[in-house]
């Protein structure tokens, strides 16, 4: 008995499994392709913007409701955390000047890369500042920072709470082995200069600024650095 042989309609014999995956279109290798700069500057903006709106709107009506908004805001914070996490993959997910800056000393992020991200990071502070101020219309200026401890006791805590920050970051954002998840906790911290500069700027209230604007990225380098030097 000879070979029942299968043709299709328009006559031609079916293709085999071989044929139909030679047929298939190759998709790009995605994970080749590089990100330019500005959509990484855009990706930038756009998650300090919303992690920004966030915190300052958690800021003003907690001030204006007596803490009952201020906690329902709050609940918001896993959600915008997520939301944040979502540009990893594209800028790194820094959000923050000191965290650029530390990554740019330790050669995680091109030298070229560092003004544009810390500008993106800190249009987005003060734009997420502005809508909120315009948004709510606080009575107080409560969204600017301002230490309410002594200078050398600011610049110690704010140094030593920006190392812990970056020895997670630098761990869980540089090293194969660590859990990734963790690193967007670790960016929804406070630490942050661009937190201080927009509401300065939108306020006008600029006292002791200088404690956020230099104890944060050094205490950045050193928590970087540390990391580095026992993994390494």
């Amino acid at each position: 008995m000879e070979p029942i042989n299968h043709v299709e309609g328009n006559g031609d014999p079916p293709a085999s499994h071989t044929t139909l995956r030679r047929r298939r279109p190759k998709c790009p290798n995605m994970a080749a392709v590089p990100v330019p700069l500005i959509k990484k500057a855009i990706a930038e903006f756009l998650g300090t913007f919303i992690l920004m709106f966030t915190q300052v709107s958690a800021i003003i009506m907690d001030e204006q409701h007596d803490g009952v908004e201020g906690l329902m805001a709050s609940w918001g914070s896993p959600s915008v955390t997520v939301l944040v996490f979502s540009t990893i993959h594209i800028s790194g997910c820094h959000l923050n000047p000191a965290v650029s800056i530390a990554m740019a000393v330790f050669s995680h992020l091109p030298p070229a890369h560092l003004v544009p991200y810390i500008a993106a990071q800190v249009l987005g502070s003060t734009a997420a500042s502005f809508v909120g101020n315009a948004i709510y219309h606080p009575v107080n200026p409560g969204i600017a920072t301002v230490p309410r401890v002594g200078t050398a006791e600011a610049f110690a805590i704010k140094f030593i709470t920006t190392f812990v920050l970056l020895f997670v970051i630098t761990a869980v954002a540089t090293d194969p082995h660590a859990v990734k998840e963790l690193i967007a906790v670790a960016v929804g911290a406070s630490m942050n200069p661009a937190r201080t500069i927009g509401p300065a700027i939108v306020t006008g209230r600029y006292t002791k600024i200088w404690i956020y604007l230099m104890a944060t990225p050094l205490g950045a380098i050193a928590g970087a650095g540390a990391y580095v030097a026992i993994k390494f």
